[in-house]
């Protein structure tokens, strides 16, 4: 018997640095005409903006996709819940204007995706004092209680969708034994059991009709009559648990792994992986970051490019683009096109760097450094090519732009070796 080619493939878009590479805005084009958007790591620690009708919705948990009225909408099973979260979200955003109108008959929840709860949220804030008084830094966490969910998740004594849509007195039992725990390793923990479990037992009657089986609904998505299937990845790869500059990093996958395992995907149906690569470079919080430029340069990226975390409103560090950063970022995801972003926000400089080669005590590093130690120690080399000095705002299609904008897409693809999107 001969298998049979995958019906419908999944297009995948990726951040391809350390976040805030405009991937909102890749997902909006994409998700206009896709039947099914969806999200497969990460909870509410990622924000992403999106102008419709000139309204401004701000999305950290829902996918963005949740504005196309034709779609469907799918938190996967990697993702970690909020729900007091999710429905403010929803409810924040239904006030700014039409777009979210009916967003709970669009929207479906996988039932194994684990949940977040308030003392999680405590237990991050008390974890990152702890850092901050023990080492002299944290880091630099949302504060959105994703790394002790993820934790509860890895100790085998998370709480899934499932447990909650189920029997609560089931769920309470295990609800309090979980908060016990948390308060037995946190003393100073302030958490309020009764009137956490009144919220959650209130919020469960309204999840428990956008509750699916994840598994399931997936399968038949992709083995179904055809349909176009968009999974927005939140965070990016130098932020991956795995992959990223870790400790510096978040939980979860936000590689192209994180697909498969957060939605029940056969890596047979991923299709296109696009990776999303700002012009520059931008990081939030702390941790080692090569090309950054803490000078007028950074100053001019920063305010021309208005870096502020949607999550956070902290100010983004700034630098050049490091293309030895995202050649690794693409070792991991084998991007099959990168969407470049803010490129106008060059437009004033008469020259711009590219960091093309790291250098450690005079010897060429031959990869992206595990050791975050190394990585603070590297010498960058950049090539540098001449800028353009004039607007690039208006230009609709590559011909449009000045020939050295042109040539600095191409001197990026020809480097990463991938096509522009």
């Amino acid at each position: 018997m001969t298998p049979k080619e995958p019906q419908n493939k999944v297009t995948v878009v990726l951040g391809a640095q350390w976040g805030d590479e405009g991937k909102g805005k890749v997902v909006d084009l994409l998700a206009m005409d896709a039947d099914i958007v969806c999200r497969c790591q990460g909870g509410n620690n990622a924000g992403h903006t999106v102008v419709v009708d000139s309204v401004e919705y701000d999305f950290h948990l829902l996918p963005s996709g949740v504005l196309n009225k034709k779609a469907i909408s799918f938190i996967g099973n990697g993702v970690v819940i909020h729900l007091p979260g999710l429905f403010e979200e929803a409810e924040k955003n239904l006030r700014k204007g039409k777009g979210l109108q009916g967003w709970e008959e669009r929207l479906k929840i996988s039932d194994r995706a684990h949940i977040v709860f308030n003392f999680h949220q405590a237990v991050d804030g008390i974890q990152e004092q702890q850092r901050q008084q023990q080492e002299g830094k944290n880091l630099g966490t949302t504060k959105k209680g994703i790394g002790p969910a993820y934790s509860s998740k890895a100790a085998r004594n998370g709480l899934r969708v499932c447990d909650l849509v189920s029997d609560f007195k089931v769920f309470e039992e295990k609800f309090r034994m979980l908060a016990e725990h948390f308060r037995t390793m946190y003393p100073n923990l302030n958490v309020d059991i009764d009137s956490e479990l009144q919220q959650l037992k209130e919020y469960t009657e309204r999840l428990r009709p956008l509750v699916t089986d994840g598994v399931y609904f997936m399968h038949r998505a992709l083995t179904g009559p055809s349909k176009k299937i968009l999974v927005e990845g939140a965070n990016a790869a130098l932020l991956d648990i795995d992959f990223g500059t870790y400790p510096f990093v978040t939980s979860s996958n936000c590689t192209v792994g994180g697909v498969c395992t957060g939605l029940g995907v056969p890596p047979s149906y991923v299709g296109r992986v696009y990776g999303v690569v700002k012009a520059y470079t931008t990081r939030v919080g702390v941790g080692a970051f090569p090309t950054e430029q803490d000078n007028e340069t950074g100053n001019l990226l920063q305010s021309r490019g208005r870096e502020f975390g949607v999550t956070t409103g902290r100010r983004r560090r700034c630098g050049w683009l490091d293309l030895i950063l995202v050649r690794y970022a693409h070792m991991v995801n084998g991007f099959s096109a990168i969407a470049l972003t803010k490129l106008d926000i060059l437009d004033t400089l008469p020259e711009i760097k590219v960091a093309v080669a790291y250098k450690v005590n005079g010897q060429p590093l031959p990869s992206f450094p595990a050791n975050m130690d190394v990585l603070t120690q590297v010498k960058v080399e950049y090539e540098t090519l001449p800028g353009w000095c004039c607007s690039t705002e208006t230009a609709r299609s590559f011909e449009e732009l000045p020939v050295q904008a042109q040539n600095y897409i191409r001197f990026i693809e020809d480097f990463l070796q991938v096509p522009g999107l």
